[in-house]
């Protein structure tokens, strides 16, 4: 089955196994408005948790566009993975024109998100402090490296901080810092943005008064690596990096079984032990009081292991995978990315959604995105918009603020929007 970009006959696909509210029944933030001055992962991704919960969000992009429209490699599904449900309107912020649009937009926004530099957004005057004089109930966003601090203008990236705050460290073998394979501080610091705003959302029903908001990536890290900090608080001993560390249970592994294949198997109590011995024939160890608990087990995991290791390479990855699906035990396939594309769960669970790519030489053909890992109502929360091309809708907006046509078509000359 293929799963490569093909040509859309519709403007704004859905899935078939992807059912949206129910048709009349508004999303939660159905009316709200927010304009974000974001780039990359981090911002983008908290635009994209109010705009799948129904808020109509409105990306401003630089003339030449979000540069992660464009990124290869790695970075390839930036731009359609963070941007769906959201409107597009470039204005070029450096000419005094496109600066006045660009607050006359943020002026009709509850919300305003962004993530550049400390000061950039105020040489335009779209800081909160600027913005909430104009409108007291504005709740604003900023996305940062570091919160207010020591480290507060030094540049980070999703790397940095995970080299820096332990995450890195914790995820390589020893001597070998590896950052997570996918961006989780950007991912993570744009969700509790967005967890941040709907607070100040709330908070706003009660005061009348919006307020500003900080996210910070080092700050997500640290967070991310706190159980490992209160380990060592606890027990005063380090914490060994992820491929050394003493797991808390015994059998809890990625083993290498018949033909080269791999598994994650577990058994995280005594009672899956019991289990995980009789459906495999493994009497002689159930019966064995070096492994009669699970703190024993995992002292003897030296002995322990290597027998396991050997007895269960006998088996294929889907022999076990059956024996442990009928037996209720932990197990998992080890998957790549690509291969999710065909996961039986996630195509009868609407897990997965069509969007029309924007830009690049696959524009206008469709591809499938990863949606939100919840339920409203039993609804999955669907694609309304599909990424946005650039400046899709910037005329739209415009007329929308108040310009006229003929204002409108100054601007594009003027080259202050496209």
């Amino acid at each position: 089955m293929s799963h490569g970009p093909t040509p859309s006959p519709s403007p704004n696909p859905t899935s078939p196994q992807s059912p949206a509210q129910s048709p009349g029944k508004p999303l939660p933030l159905a009316g709200l408005r927010v304009v974000e001055f974001t780039h990359m992962v981090m911002g983008p991704t908290c635009g994209m948790v109010l705009a799948d919960l129904g808020a109509e969000v409105i990306k401003v992009e630089p003339i030449e566009g979000d540069r992660t429209r464009h990124l290869l490699g790695a970075g390839a599904g930036f731009f359609p993975m963070f941007n769906r449900n959201k409107k597009s309107i470039a204005i070029d912020l450096h000419k005094p024109e496109g600066a006045e649009v660009a607050r006359r937009l943020a002026a009709s926004a509850d919300v305003v998100a962004e993530n550049f530099k400390p000061g950039t957004m105020a040489k335009y005057g779209l800081d909160y402090a600027a913005l909430s004089q104009v409108n007291e109930r504005l709740i604003y966003v900023s996305h940062k490296g570091f919160l207010p601090g020591p480290y507060e203008h030094r540049v980070a990236l999703d790397e940095v901080v995970q080299m820096m705050g332990g995450l890195a460290y914790m995820t390589g073998r020893p001597g070998d810092p590896l950052r997570a394979g996918s961006s989780v501080n950007d991912i993570m610091g744009g969700m509790f943005g967005a967890m941040g705003a709907m607070a100040a959302l709330l908070q706003r029903g009660i005061t009348g008064k919006g307020q500003e908001v900080q996210s910070a990536l080092f700050e997500n890290n640290v967070f991310l690596v706190g159980q490992h900090m209160l380990q060592y608080a606890i027990t005063g001993k380090p914490a060994a990096p992820m491929p050394e560390r003493i797991s808390a249970w015994a059998v809890y592994d990625v083993f290498t079984v018949k033909n080269g294949e791999q598994i994650f198997l577990a058994a995280v109590s005594d009672a899956q032990w019991t289990i995980f011995c009789d459906v495999l024939g493994f009497a002689d160890l159930k019966a064995d009081p070096r492994y009669g608990s699970n703190n024993a087990r995992v002292q003897a995991r030296a002995t322990l292991m290597p027998v396991l290791r050997e007895r269960l390479a006998i088996h294929t990855a889907a022999e076990l995978t059956a024996i442990f699906e009928q037996a209720g035990l932990p197990f998992a396939p080890i998957r790549k990315p690509e291969e999710l594309y065909d996961d039986p769960h996630l195509q009868a669970t609407g897990g997965l959604a069509d969007i029309v790519l924007p830009d690049g030489a696959r524009a206008g053909q469709t591809a499938q995105t990863t949606l939100f890992p919840f339920t409203l109502d039993g609804q999955r929360l669907g694609v309304r918009l599909n990424p946005p091309r650039l400046g899709e809708h910037t005329s739209t907006l415009l007329a929308a603020l108040g310009f006229s046509p003929v204002q409108i078509e100054s601007l594009h000359q003027q080259g202050a929007v496209a």
